[in-house]
């Protein structure tokens, strides 16, 4: 998998795009100083970083992803098990779940999942 790696503000600021593409560039300003805390300027910094990497584009003052979030949260959470738990996914559930019991139909749904991706 190509890296779809973003830090946190980036994710938070994609998370904005994402759930409020396709959005004028004005209002995505608006959007980030209302969520985010940002000025103009940070918007558009992190904007033209995020073209260049291939996640974001504006064209003509709309902005779109490039990449679905899906991508990005695929990506992140294979590195997080890879590098916590030595790709261990039975070990991050056992952690994940810690003391937790979940309900009938949350461990239908986990095993409808795991039958759907077994190899």
């Amino acid at each position: 998998m190509e890296n779809l790696k973003l830090c946190e503000s980036d994710y938070r600021f994609m998370t904005v795009i994402w759930d409020n593409e396709p959005v004028a560039s004005g209002q995505l300003v608006e959007l980030c100083r209302q969520q985010l805390g940002w000025k103009k300027a940070t918007t558009y910094t992190t904007l033209k970083k995020l073209s260049e990497k291939g996640f974001a584009q504006n064209v003509d003052t709309i902005v779109t992803s490039l990449v679905p979030r899906e991508d990005v949260q695929a990506y992140a959470s294979e590195h997080f098990v890879e590098h916590t738990f030595r790709g261990s996914l039975p070990q991050f559930l056992v952690s994940f779940l810690g003391g937790k019991t979940i309900s009938e139909e949350e461990a239908k749904e986990l095993k409808r999942l795991i039958d759907q991706h077994r190899e």
